[in-house]
């Protein structure tokens, strides 16, 4: 029989939101190997439309997306129940990221075909225990991607990203489904400074419930 939780256990599945560039990868990874947690990344450049996406977004949104929702899908109903009682689970991604980031790319006949298969889905798709939002200013954003240089994101734009940005902050002024922590990571150097990485892991797992916004104060580091 699996072991039913306990309160005051650990979040047995806890995503890892945020935009381009936010840090998910990085804190997820980082989160598991401290939290002894199965990891699931996701694959962004197993996507086949994803380098023409970023090149000619308007041609290829809705392939791009509807192999993102597919794949997303796939890999989050693959999460049995079971499993999640006895192991807890980090994803560097959610089901309803896909969402978040199709509003922006597609227009509106592309989103009302969108929305009903996502609809569709949504259903049998696990709700994480604990959501975390990595939020950063969308220059913050462009100068992570212009350093991490992978070639498929060289087209995007400041633009693009703070309308990217802004879409998150408004689908997650409305988040209910789970307990919601919200990190500031705009003064953050997670990649070069350990320590900074420190303090959103440490944050991360002081997390009760409800939801609650993290602006750490890095200033003097």
């Amino acid at each position: 029989m699996p072991r039913r939780k306990k309160q005051g256990d650990p979040p047995r599945l806890v995503a890892i939101e945020g935009a381009i560039g936010a840090g998910k990868t990085l804190v997820a990874r980082a989160l598991a190997e401290r939290t002894h947690a199965r990891l699931v990344e996701e694959d962004i450049e197993a996507n086949p439309f994803i380098t023409r996406f970023y090149a000619e977004p308007r041609r290829t949104a809705f392939q791009a997306q509807m192999y993102f929702l597919l794949s997303r899908y796939r890999r989050h109903t693959g999460l049995k129940q079971g499993e999640l009682f006895q192991r807890s689970t980090v994803v560097d991604h959610s089901f309803y990221g896909d969402r978040i980031f199709a509003y922006v790319t597609l227009n509106e006949p592309e989103r009302s075909l969108y929305d009903r298969i996502y609809g569709h889905l949504a259903r049998q798709v696990p709700t994480p225990d604990l959501m975390v939002y990595l939020q950063a200013r969308p220059e913050i954003l462009r100068e992570r991607i212009r350093d991490r240089n992978r070639p498929w994101e060289r087209p995007i734009t400041l633009e693009f990203l703070e309308k990217v940005a802004q879409s998150y902050n408004d689908f997650f002024f409305r988040y209910r489904d789970s307990a919601l922590l919200v990190i500031n990571t705009s003064d953050l150097q997670l990649a070069e400074k350990e320590a900074h990485l420190e303090e959103v892991l440490s944050a991360i797992r002081r997390m009760g419930k409800g939801t609650q916004h993290y602006n750490p104060f890095v200033t003097k580091r």
